[in-house]
């Protein structure tokens, strides 16, 4: 049987109202909408204008009331402290009233913010939700995020209280959050009017007096005496959170996610997109602080009636490069969504892929990639070894939700390596060239999507209209800037490259770097790959390339490093002028599995730069530098 696919996107292109119509009517309302969609509200125009709703409501007690009581909602799995749960529906509607009664308590109400500071334990989904059930607006901080960006979040959010752990559990260490959350809050000119602290036994904070509560005990208190807290109706259009995007320096940038279109476009993009129905288990092996955790760990799934998984581990390490498959076995999952990093650091440890004979993998259907260009090497790699469709596919912390995939739900289209496919209904994606005039297919140029943007995309920053329209709006009238760069085929298929930031420009030629990372990741010896330009006197930049190497590798790096550029001058041409690789022991990434290649550009150039947030480990940082003043090719 053929895709739906053409058939769903022309019936949306056609009456986008009525596509989002019907898909609102899966989602329960308290009162329905005015209006679908009005234009003359907002940026550019707001999704289910004067509906109220609750977006706790229908991730947990419309399930519950609905014959899903019984069925695991969340299983936690934790691998670092060998814990596991599993909770039902009913099990997680009653820990969440009972958080929710606790923040009441301390004065959470409608529309007040609060801040999310916490590892991978139920308890982070538990205060989301009842944050929502409140009205209240959630901003989840990445766990173990320093304490002066803590601070800017605190400060640009404003939050009534903070919900924190005393740590956070790495495989070879303990992170005390405590002192990082004193420090944010001395720092800060904003401060919260409580600290609720879940302690965790591998580290039990200090707490101070006056300011913080044990989150357990309060719990217990409230659960103990069955405090019932009813759901509050919000307007559609009211935030459900504020989520600021990584790596940001000086003042954030905090994406505002709407309660209701937020919620109709995940629950489409369950069965549509993913492919599962409600009652499977669904595995988003992400973080809570990351977009992806916030939308395909706790609240698409939820929404959907399946089962989620909160993973409390690493892809390699815990405690080995088998985990996946162990988590996926165990717990039966049928669609796995994971960052294409994940698969490399497991490529790097079992290249052979023996670990996954020793699991059961028979419920598995689906391999979900997203939130770093996936390479060809890796996408062909994970099909070989686990015998299913690997699907690559593309968004934002900006959308929330997938921008160009392939929905399996509608019918798989033919996958192309390199391509993330086509455009999602809700998304009419253009390439532009720099003055805004589109480019003929298969040129590269700035990656767009008309306005409007469809549900669940950011109506604009928290308390920075104006900011939003010049980060996003302003450089492309009628048009979201995507701030990726690529091309699209005769057939629709989309092409992420790069961000526009790597695209260099060589000679007068701009080039990808994705593009020669793409031929670097099919060498045999290499497990992943990262490409940056360099400042060059003559050409402006010339690309140079960073090799992490396969365990077990026994050949000379000298070796690997001509055959690396030898590949690259054979498929991209001298064009490409690339003569630098550099064997390195590993790249430098945010906690998200993003590579830094802003920051090893400007070391590479001997510029000034400042450690970002959101890195996994500074000390590579160096490693990197050690590097290149060896090769004498780092500016001073």
């Amino acid at each position: 049987m053929g895709s739906k696919y053409h058939a769903v996107y022309e019936g949306w292109k056609n009456d986008p109202q009525q596509f989002w119509s019907e898909a609102g009517a899966a989602i329960d309302w308290f009162k329905p909408a005015d209006k679908v969609f009005d234009p003359d509200q907002g940026a550019y125009g707001r999704w289910y204008v004067g509906a109220t709703t609750n977006t706790c409501h229908n991730c947990l007690d419309r399930h519950v009331d609905g014959g899903r009581a019984e069925q695991a909602a969340l299983i936690y799995d934790s691998p670092i402290t060998g814990k596991k749960k599993s909770y039902s529906y009913a099990e997680l509607l009653d820990e969440v009233k009972a958080m929710a009664a606790v923040l009441a308590d301390n004065g959470l109400q409608k529309g007040d913010r609060a801040i999310i500071y916490m590892p991978m334990v139920p308890e982070a989904v538990m205060a989301m939700l009842a944050c929502a059930r409140l009205g209240a607006v959630h901003s989840v901080v990445f766990g173990g995020f320093a304490g002066n960006e803590l601070a800017t979040r605190v400060d640009d959010a404003r939050p009534k209280l903070i919900i924190a752990a005393s740590c956070g559990i790495e495989p070879n260490r303990i992170v005390p959050y405590m002192p990082m959350l004193d420090e944010a809050i001395a720092v800060a000119s904003h401060k919260p009017d409580k600290c609720l602290i879940l302690q965790r036994e591998q580290q039990v904070a200090e707490l101070t007096a006056g300011r913080d509560v044990d989150l357990g005990e309060a719990m217990a208190a409230t659960r103990a005496e069955g405090r019932d807290v009813p759901c509050t109706a919000v307007l559609a259009t009211d935030p459900l959170y504020i989520l600021y995007t990584s790596g940001t320096t000086g003042q954030p940038k905090g994406v505002v996610r709407d309660n209701g279109g937020h919620m109709v476009a995940l629950h489409w993009s369950m069965k549509a997109i993913y492919d599962v129905n409600p009652g499977e288990v669904f595995w988003a092996a992400s973080d809570v602080g990351w977009v992806v955790g916030h939308s395909y760990i706790v609240y698409a799934p939820l929404l959907h009636g399946n089962t989620t998984i909160v993973f409390e581990g690493k892809p390699v390490g815990t405690p080995d490069a088998g985990t996946f498959w162990r988590v996926i076995s165990e717990h039966q999952v049928v669609s796995l969504f994971t960052a294409p990093t994940a698969f490399r650091a497991i490529k790097k440890e079992d290249p052979q892929g023996d670990f996954i004979r020793n699991y059961d993998m028979s419920k598995f259907r689906t391999l979900f990639l997203a939130g770093e260009r996936a390479d060809p090497d890796t996408i062909e790699w994970a099909r070989d070894k686990l015998d299913v469709p690997v699907i690559d596919h593309w968004w934002q912390t900006e959308t929330g939700w997938t921008i160009a995939g392939n929905p399996m739900g509608l019918g798989a289209l033919p996958v192309k390596l390199g391509s993330p496919t086509v455009a999602m209904p809700g998304y009419d994606i253009q390439v532009l060239d720099d003055a805004g005039h589109p480019v003929a297919r298969g040129e590269l140029g700035n990656i767009v999507v008309k306005l409007p943007l469809p549900p669940s995309c950011l109506p604009t920053l928290w308390n920075a209209e104006q900011r939003f329209h010049d980060a996003y709006l302003v450089e492309y009238p009628g048009y979201y800037k995507t701030s990726d760069a690529g091309y699209m085929d005769e057939e629709g298929y989309l092409f992420i490259m790069a961000r526009t930031d790597d695209i260099i420009n060589v000679a007068g030629h701009r080039l990808s770097t994705g593009g020669m990372e793409e031929v670097i990741a099919y060498h045999p010896d290499v497990a992943e790959c990262a490409v940056i330009g360099i400042a060059d006197p003559l050409k402006g930049q010339i690309p140079a390339g960073f090799l992490v190497l396969n365990s077990g590798v026994e050949r000379g790096d000298d070796a690997i490093e001509a055959e690396v550029i030898k590949l690259v001058r054979e498929q991209i041409g001298p064009v490409a002028a690339f003569k630098l690789a550099l064997t390195v022991k590993r790249l430098p990434k945010t906690r998200s599995g993003k590579i830094l290649r802003g920051t090893m550009q400007k070391i590479a150039d001997g510029e000034n730069w400042n450690m970002p947030a959101t890195i996994d480990d500074p000390a590579i940082l160096d490693e990197i530098t050690e590097v290149l003043d060896n090769r004498g090719v780092r500016k001073t």
